[in-house]
């Protein structure tokens, strides 16, 4: 297999699959759509699966016909997200998974810490949300479970493991002006070390992370409006996607992954091509 165009052996080179191009500077997951992300020192993956308890929970915005018994891929309009709520990125939110309990907390202050296991409470969590998002409700927000290993409430049915280019972030924020956030992409995977835009050329190839993790690269991510939240504010101060296509002719940053092989990749892992 050939390198990407962009990512070529260094003249001599032996083995171009040993050298890492890149590390691993960053590891998210975002247990309830469109809420705060979560930084993991090391995750386990699988193949074919999700970053484990990334986006397992949503909620409904009025609604939605989501059927847990069969369920489908719905559009995030659907939901509470930050495309049109930014006030949500007001919020500081902590899962616990071995546990079942959320914490929300606004300004400083515990507005509910609730047992999602239980009916009770997941109702807190809509009441929470009733008084919270009272102006932008388009019916009673209802809290919205994964039912299966296999389905993630996720803006697109076509993608599992999110990586982001951090030179890129730093690019679109030399063009805007004012540093980017990297984390207003809300990605799963932060990468260090590639040029800026280096990433799209990994479609289509296959890379190793840490100890033999392969994820196949699959396509870009297209950007939207949600991005224009600063994630720390909730202030809608940049124009992302207009900044990128001004000026790139597209609307993309980052691409999506394929788990091929699992296993466990930390903060600071190689990355490397799989040979």
């Amino acid at each position: 297999m050939d390198p990407p165009s962009g990512l070529v052996a260094a003249e001599g080179e032996d083995d171009l699959f040993s050298e890492p191009f890149a590390t691993i500077a960053g590891i998210y997951r975002y247990p309830v759509k469109g809420l705060s992300p979560e930084r993991l020192d090391a995750v386990e993956l699988e193949a074919g699966a999700y970053v484990p308890g990334d986006r397992l929970f949503a909620i409904e915005n009025g609604p939605s016909g989501f059927d847990p018994a069969a369920p489908v891929f719905q559009p995030k309009i659907k939901f509470l997200m930050l495309m049109r709520n930014e006030r949500l990125a007001a919020l500081q939110t902590r899962y616990e998974a071995e546990t079942g309990i959320l914490v929300i907390r606004h300004e400083g202050e515990e507005g509910v810490r609730a047992d999602l296991r239980t009916p009770e409470g997941r109702l807190e969590v809509e009441e929470f949300f009733q008084r919270f998002m009272r102006y932008q409700l388009r019916g009673a927000p209802h809290l919205l479970e994964s039912p299966s290993p296999d389905f993630r409430f996720v803006d697109t049915p076509r993608g599992f493991v999110s990586l982001v280019n951090l030179a890129s972030c730093r690019a679109l924020g030399e063009e805007i002006g004012m540093p980017v956030d990297p984390l207003r992409f809300r990605a799963n995977l932060y990468l260090q070390g590639l040029e800026p835009w280096e990433e799209f050329d990994l479609i289509g190839h296959t890379i190793s992370v840490g100890n033999g993790v392969k994820l196949r690269v699959t396509e870009r991510i297209d950007r939207c409006a949600a991005t224009n939240v600063d994630p720390s504010t909730g202030r809608r101060d940049m124009d992302i996607p207009g900044t990128l296509m001004r000026t790139f002719g597209n609307v993309d940053c980052g691409v999506f992954a394929e788990v091929v092989s699992g296993g466990v990749i930390s903060e600071r892992d190689p990355v490397r091509f799989a040979g």
